[in-house]
């Protein structure tokens, strides 16, 4: 399984409601966290691989969020229960 599968395989597995940080992701598989935001803009299938729960270490969303934009992301992650403070996630 190359890095890029493994990628969508863990963002894959986040539950509904929760995130992960780009950086957590890149520890599991030994890459940078630029290099996980990268594997996910070009995300083939975005019905399978809920990339819209990966977030910045600070909480905030990305910017260039690649299926609607930054406004998206968050309505997603709104809707399934993540909570905002300040415009970044709460984490916890």
């Amino acid at each position: 399984m190359d890095i890029a599968e493994r990628v969508y395989q863990i963002v894959a597995a986040i539950p509904k409601g929760k995130v992960m940080t780009y950086g957590q992701i890149g520890v599991m598989v030994e890459i940078g966290p630029r290099q996980v935001g990268r594997i996910l803009h070009n995300n083939p299938d975005d019905s399978l691989t809920p990339c819209h729960r990966v977030v910045h270490t600070d909480g905030s969303i990305a910017s260039g969020y690649a299926f609607g934009g930054e406004g998206k992301q968050r309505e997603i992650l709104e809707k399934e229960g993540v909570k905002f403070k300040n415009g970044k996630v709460v984490f916890g």
